[in-house]
């Protein structure tokens, strides 16, 4: 995600206006989740906010350790993003290393999202690094073959060996546009995703690699990226898949998620994990709702290819950066939202 929220919440909201549906927030399931089910956060922006002084509070008001309210909210994996280098130093490898330290001596899972890139990779930006502009495709994989391995070397020199690594981040259309573009080279893709895949593996063969795309609930946009990945040669253990609904539409928006995870679960024999997820702050109480019905629809995959579901930057309050999806409140405390999670 991240550049274009607000106008896909502003869009969300228009085509689904006039929904009336129930939005309140069901009762846990009787069906419990499987044990090693993953109960996620991204808080990639955790370092740059409290640099700048930002403090975050327990349900109770009491101000505590970000990862520790976490935890107290039943997360058990941490989501971090990593950029190539990006100007202002957030989300490079020291900062990537240093809270993925901090998760791990907290107790947490942690999933390793390359965007490989400098900046924001999403669906309508996937910008190659200053570095690594005017490569063609062949110093274009060895680029990122070259930081693949930089990076997960320098989480193993700390003992860290992140449980699932994305080799892009919502590539709806392949990534270092223009040569990897899926729409005009899949082939270019799928190597690059081969390459990050390989260089993955050799420095930690027990890490899933996953393929990350947006819009969770188009069928049509998954089979046409995994059928080109797999036609071309790409490897991979998970899809990812974002979703960002709104109180009007996440009904509608969750039922085809689950549609789509079933297909893709059974289509190519792979586990499926919502990667990012997040509703507008101002509804936590229709969040809940819909965090515990995704949560069960993707726990509910046969075999156990339901793997988890991430929220995108919950402790993002007041605004920070823009950003109106978060799951705590303008005080710095959880939102009802993140009782979710609680969910066994």
């Amino acid at each position: 995600m991240k550049k274009l929220f607000i106008g896909i919440s502003i869009i969300t909201t228009a085509l689904f206006a006039g929904c009336t549906k129930d939005i309140t927030a069901p009762d846990f399931p009787d069906s419990a989740l499987a044990a090693n089910y993953a109960k996620g956060a991204d808080v990639s922006w955790v370092s740059q906010m409290e640099a700048g002084g930002i403090k975050f509070y327990n349900s109770a008001g009491t101000q505590q350790d970000l990862f520790q309210i976490l935890k107290d909210k039943g997360i058990n994996s941490i989501r971090l993003r990593a950029w190539v280098n990006p100007t202002d130093g957030w989300c490079n490898t020291a900062d990537v290393v240093a809270k993925a330290q901090r998760a791990k001596n907290a107790g947490f899972r942690i999933l390793l999202d390359l965007h490989y890139s400098d900046i924001w990779a999403d669906p309508g930006h996937q910008a190659k690094p200053a570095a690594w502009v005017g490569q063609d495709i062949t110093a274009l994989k060895a680029s990122v073959g070259t930081y693949t391995l930089s990076i997960m070397n320098a989480l193993k020199d700390k003992g860290i060996t992140p449980e699932w690594v994305q080799v892009g981040n919502e590539t709806n259309n392949g990534m270092l546009w223009e040569e990897g573009k899926a729409s005009v080279n899949m082939k270019n893709y799928a190597d690059l995703v081969q390459v990050g895949y390989a260089a993955v593996k050799s420095v930690s063969n027990t890490s899933k690699v996953m393929v990350h795309v947006s819009n969770g609930y188009d069928n049509g946009l998954f089979r046409f990226i995994f059928d080109g990945l797999k036609a071309n040669g790409a490897n991979w253990d998970v899809i990812g898949m974002s979703l960002y609904p709104t109180a009007a539409n996440w009904q509608t928006l969750n039922a085809q998620c689950l549609t789509n995870m079933n297909d893709m679960a059974t289509r190519y024999g792979k586990e499926v994990m919502l990667a990012e997820v997040g509703m507008p702050v101002a509804e936590a109480t229709a969040a809940k709702a819909f965090l515990t019905d995704i949560i069960t629809k993707n726990n509910s995959l046969a075999g156990g290819k339901g793997l988890g579901v991430f929220y995108w930057e919950p402790q993002a309050y007041n605004g920070w950066q823009g950003y109106q999806l978060g799951a705590f409140d303008a005080t710095g405390k959880p939102t009802v939202a993140m009782d979710a999670f609680l969910i066994q």
